[in-house]
């Protein structure tokens, strides 16, 4: 492929892995705290410095209250639409969401109110989709709402085991909307995912752990989940952007 053909976003855990992944190459980056929750909406302040420092990637940004489900309230509604027009004040690119209802299928009323509030961004619908009971109806109903493009594993764990969904998906999209696979995507196997799906969209993350600078930890104490690494911070490198981009090149 030529690099024209393809995109890649980056899931980026914060601006230090904006600039690894702007330096690696991404078109894109997804910005999100929260990664052992599956992303979360970052801070006003790591937005606002994500933005200054990403001159030639675009800049996305998770809208998503809290870790487990996409079944929300009313009020979490509310501050997701808040989180939106914080966004597009500090000159955001495009936002990423999704709700679905306690049955699995998505939320038509409030996707749709959140897509108004996001007029005039382009729009992600999260992997809220690989949670929903029937894919099929569920890629018709994303692509009523008029979101740009769907993050995907195929409802599986990791993309490449979701390669046969995902490859049928993008025939019934049929260019109506873009599929982007996401989840356990690596250098290892970005061209057979490519060549099993026929998608030109990926997401990965790209991060390396990093050993932490402080001389001293309390070894009785942990400021998470017990048993945790909190010696190490996990961040994305430009090499591996760069290596990663460079197995869909001819």
């Amino acid at each position: 492929m030529k690099r024209e053909e393809f995109m890649v976003e980056v899931c980026a855990n914060g601006v230090e892995s904006c600039i690894a992944a702007q330096a690696g190459g991404a078109d894109r980056v997804e910005l999100c705290a929260g990664i052992p929750e599956g992303g979360t909406t970052p801070s006003y302040g790591e937005i606002k410095v994500a933005r200054r420092v990403l001159t030639t990637t675009r800049l996305h940004v998770i809208i998503r209250p809290r870790g487990g489900d996409f079944l929300y309230s009313d009020l979490e509604v509310e501050r997701m639409a808040d989180d939106i027009a914080v966004c597009r004040e500090l000159g955001v690119d495009g936002v990423v969401f999704g709700c679905l209802n306690a049955d699995g299928t998505f939320d038509i009323e409030k996707n749709r109110y959140l897509m108004e509030c996001a007029r005039g961004m382009s729009v992600t619908c999260h992997r809220a989709f690989d949670r929903a009971i029937n894919p099929e109806q569920a890629l018709e109903d994303v692509i009523g709402l008029g979101f740009d493009r769907i993050l995907t594993s195929g409802q599986q764990p990791k993309a490449i085991q979701g390669a046969e969904l995902l490859a049928r998906l993008n025939q019934l999209a049929a260019g109506r909307i873009i599929l982007m696979a996401g989840s356990g995507v690596t250098e290892q196997n970005i061209r057979q995912l490519q060549e099993a799906t026929g998608l030109n969209e990926f997401h990965f993350s790209g991060r390396e752990s990093q050993e932490s600078k402080m001389r001293y930890v309390n070894p009785n104490l942990y400021m998470g989940r017990p048993g945790a690494n909190e010696a190490a911070l996990d961040y994305t490198t430009a090499r591996r952007v760069t290596r990663t981009i460079a197995q869909l090149l001819d």
